[in-house]
């Protein structure tokens, strides 16, 4: 790929895995599009340490659950630069056990997670097939792969990125266009927090949680290695969890 000029699209960039995404891809000299929901201070913080790096940061506000608030901030902006790379990390839970849940738990996680996937990459896609060039790293879950009591919407989400993902592959992978699915395991968040420490490390072989930068690493590398022959893939990041 180019060295110059590259523009990178972090969605939901603002706190967590995007966060350190976007840091990460700045680094490797990239502009970057971060876009994010409402939590304004956090996507300046992130832009304002991206412009340390001597990189631009473009920012982009829209709920990635509202299609006609995409298409008015993203839309004309891949019209007019299609971005090379795009990292899909889309994530909201509404955790409940499925007897119990209600219809816009359900519907709030697959509108966002899921749904989001097609309005923000079906333009992008669009944009990189003429080009004949481009990177998409899909963020799912290990959730979305073995499954998780307390998180069917999760885990149905995140498991229809990776079909999602597969199958795009198939389709643009003539096109030197190389799609890909990073899938964290339980890794150090906003969103793990509350989890029982003393339950989950027995579960993971290394015995401690990830990282934000450990995961944006593998990102890294999906985005930028030249000698690319991975396609179609997902990778797990979970510590030997899956």
């Amino acid at each position: 790929m180019e060295t110059q000029s590259r523009v990178a699209l972090v969605v939901g960039g603002s706190r967590g895995i995007g966060r350190a995404v976007a840091l990460r891809l700045a680094a490797a000299g990239f502009d970057i599009w971060l876009t994010y929901r409402n939590n304004h201070a956090a996507a300046e913080d992130v832009r304002n340490a991206i412009m340390q790096t001597g990189r631009a940061c473009r920012l982009m506000a829209f709920d990635l659950a509202q299609p006609t608030e995409i298409r008015r901030v993203l839309v004309p902006a891949v019209e007019e630069t299609c971005p090379d790379v795009l990292v899909y990390n889309a994530g909201v839970a509404r955790d409940n056990v499925l007897a119990l849940m209600q219809p816009e738990e359900w519907d709030t996680v697959l509108r966002t997670n899921l749904d989001g996937f097609f309005h923000v990459t079906q333009p992008v896609v669009f944009g990189m097939l003429p080009r004949k060039r481009g990177r998409i790293v899909v963020i799912s879950s290990i959730s979305g792969q073995v499954g998780q009591a307390g998180q069917v919407n999760y885990a149905a989400s995140k498991a229809g990125l990776i079909g999602a993902a597969r199958a795009l592959a198939r389709e643009v992978g003539r096109k030197n266009i190389f799609v890909n699915v990073v899938s964290p395991g339980v890794i150090d968040t906003e969103m793990t927090h509350h989890l029982a420490k003393e339950v989950v490390l027995p579960l993971i072989p290394l015995q401690r949680y990830g990282t934000v930068e450990e995961v944006a690493a593998v990102v890294h590398f999906l985005c930028t290695e030249p000698q690319m022959y991975v396609h179609g893939q997902v990778i797990g990041v979970n510590g030997g969890m899956a």
